[in-house]
């Protein structure tokens, strides 16, 4: 019988390409996997990795193992899921995966519920973008994520990931109070193109959606924060789009402007259809819908 750990192994370095990244995903050293990798050679009688340079190939062999593997420890989670539905207890470990703004805005109150009613279960936070978080759910990193999507530049949901949208999240632009948009009831993004403007950092989805929608647009400000962001406006050095849920508050010195149509995004949970059993999974949801249910 082939063992559990050693296809794990495998499956680890035909994922992330070598054995030192592997290693770091398995949390061991890449002697470590070495040895696996060894052990399984010997106990298949074929050869599974090959010398590249430095580092290591799958052989044609390997490449098929490891294509089972795959599918072998999809069964082991959803065996575990299925285990811990029977027993129909709350308990264990989640981590869930969460775009900034959610972070803050939901997932207090999301943890704190699961807290109070499944004490036997312990959370934890990795944030995100939603990029990262789906390739670490995909990866068995995390258990959840909670994920924003714009439709201009619409998430793509790897094969095996189910998700659930929790609602529509609006964004608005937000100007310095003597700005000659100030007033306005409602305006056309496009008739605010040659503003200076204040966005996320390249390479994040709010950046990307900013750039798709009012092409040729360059923000002269890059800013992870929206809260920074906010600052930023009243201090009268430019504008932003900043999306409702990121807006506890405001300061002095801005103004909301309605965008026609409306800009917005999806607030959207993933998770592995193989962990769907988990009662921790199920639990989560209905927390964060809860969670949504009062921001709205």
């Amino acid at each position: 019988m082939i063992d559990l750990g050693r296809l794990r192994a495998l499956h680890a370095v035909a994922s992330y390409g070598s054995v030192l990244a592997a290693g770091s995903a398995l949390h061991c050293t890449p002697s470590a996997v070495s040895q696996q990798i060894g052990k399984l050679e010997r106990e298949t009688g074929t050869t599974l990795v090959e010398k590249d340079g430095r580092g290591i190939r799958l052989t044609e062999a390997g490449q098929v193992l490891a294509r089972h593997a795959e599918s072998v420890l999809a069964a082991v989670d959803e065996a575990e899921a299925a285990l811990a539905a029977h027993r129909d207890t709350v308990t264990g470990r989640l981590t869930v995966s969460s775009f900034a703004t959610a972070a803050r805005a939901l997932l207090p109150h999301a943890l704190h519920r699961l807290a109070a009613d499944h004490p036997g279960l312990r959370t934890g936070i990795v944030e995100a973008n939603p990029h990262e978080g789906l390739d670490n759910l995909q990866r068995g990193h995390v258990d959840l994520c909670v994920l924003d999507d714009w439709p201009e530049v619409a998430l793509r949901y790897p094969p095996g990931v189910a998700h659930l949208e929790l609602g529509l999240d609006v964004a608005d632009l937000i100007v310095p109070s003597g700005h000659r948009l100030a007033g306005r009831t409602g305006v056309r993004l496009a008739q605010a193109r040659d503003e200076r403007w204040i966005s996320a950092p390249v390479g994040a989805i709010c950046h990307e959606w900013l750039v798709r929608v009012l092409p040729g647009v360059r923000p002269d400000f890059l800013v992870g924060e929206f809260e920074t962001q906010l600052t930023l406006v009243a201090a009268g050095l430019g504008i932003a789009m900043v999306p409702r849920l990121a807006r506890t508050s405001l300061p002095a010195g801005v103004r909301v402007v309605p965008v026609t149509p409306s800009p917005t995004r999806r607030v959207v949970l993933a998770w592995r259809e193989a962990s769907a059993a988990r009662p921790a999974i199920g639990a989560a949801v209905e927390a964060l819908r809860e969670a949504w249910a009062q921001r709205s």
